[in-house]
């Protein structure tokens, strides 16, 4: 044989080979593709309103409204499957289902595990407060019951008590129908003179009739204006201290306060990074319910998130604070090199240009400002 023969049989063997290979490939990529079209799509939902709420009849919200028309204009099969935060984000990045649906921020820490579609909405971590702190009845009791004001209150007692003695002494003697009597009696009875003469009421039932009576009165009646003032004075710092020390307008305000936020959220670790202590729940309705009872002072969470359960359970009675403490934008969260993604962000960001968007917006998550 020669060698022009050889080598023709070995570029036919060549040939032959590749083709062989090529087919195998090309059927594997068709049986992949079949499988993949008849499988439906796993969507991880993690329940967060206004984002994803369950229903009797599954699920429903802004995340799930956009997921399905997206999946219909794409013709996609899909099946929910109910998860937690750490789970959903976990099964996402590890491919294990195919879409996470929730109130899903974007971090910088998040990305690194996984991909996330273009930005639903954006928003930022919100402040809940007691709506009565703007002032009411309700703080101005508390006021009136504080430590600083009931001191004082103490101390002007303790003066009146002091005075009703000293005149007792100097009248009981040449003047018993009015200090006489036992000790209790006569010094209550200058207890009482010194009251109404402090207070300008001057009732006249009492007055003392000797010297020394007389002249401990005058002096009594020219301290008790300076007295008056003072103690007037002593009332206002305490109203307005107390309400503004309870009252929370920004960050700021909140050193010293009791402040609630959702484990393992953007918020709690927010709060953690410039050195809140905070007291971290499970559920938002819990942390919530005590901001209303007065156990805590503020609650930090997702704004829109907020702003749905106080419109839903709390209104009139908490209130969301116009501001932001950082930004946060919430996408769908997608496995790294997802095949999904691209039709899935041209669908959406079709949709986000749509005339109705803004008035969509504001029917699945509220306009989170102040109530």
């Amino acid at each position: 044989m020669t060698s022009n023969h050889l080598r023709a049989r070995l570029l036919r063997a060549a040939a032959l080979s590749l083709l062989l290979l090529t087919s195998l490939g090309w059927s594997q990529d068709r049986a992949e593709s079949a499988t993949q079209a008849e499988r439906p799509l796993i969507v991880a939902v993690k329940t967060a309103p206004p984002f994803v709420i369950a229903t009797d009849d599954g699920y429903d919200g802004l995340a799930v409204a956009l997921w399905e028309d997206i999946a219909r204009e794409n013709g996609w099969n899909y099946q929910y499957q109910q998860m937690g935060l750490a789970e959903l984000l976990d099964a996402v990045a590890e491919g294990r289902a195919d879409v996470g649906l929730g109130a899903l921020t974007v971090t910088a820490e998040r990305e690194q595990r996984l991909d996330f579609s273009h930005p639903l909405t954006s928003s930022g971590t919100g402040i809940a407060v007691r709506a009565d702190d703007r002032g009411s009845w309700g703080s101005a009791i508390r006021a009136l019951i504080s430590p600083g004001f009931l001191k004082v209150v103490a101390a002007l007692g303790g003066l009146l008590l002091l005075i009703g003695f000293l005149i007792w002494l100097a009248e009981r003697r040449r003047n018993p129908e009015q200090f006489g009597g036992g000790a209790g009696s006569g010094i209550g009875n200058g207890f009482w003179f010194a009251a109404v003469t402090m207070t300008t009421v001057g009732y006249g039932d009492k007055a003392p009739i000797t010297p020394a009576g007389r002249f401990l009165a005058l002096l009594w009646m020219f301290a008790a204006l300076i007295i008056v003032s003072s103690f007037t004075a002593a009332i206002t710092s305490a109203l307005t201290v107390q309400h503004l020390s309870a009252r929370i307008e920004n960050t700021d305000d909140l050193v010293g306060k009791r402040v609630g936020s959702l484990r393992d959220s953007t918020s709690a670790a927010w709060l953690s990074n410039e050195g809140f202590s905070a007291r971290l729940f499970d559920d938002l309705d819990p942390a919530l319910d005590q901001l209303e009872k007065g156990e805590l002072d503020a609650v930090l969470y997702d704004a829109p998130l907020l702003n749905y359960r106080i419109s839903e359970s709390h209104r009139d009675r908490l209130r969301l604070l116009p501001i932001t403490v950082e930004r946060q934008d919430y996408a769908l969260a997608l496995p790294n090199n997802s095949p999904l993604r691209e039709a899935l962000n041209t669908a959406l960001l079709r949709r986000i240009a749509a005339p109705d968007w803004d008035d969509f917006l504001r029917r699945e998550i509220g306009d989170a400002t102040a109530h």
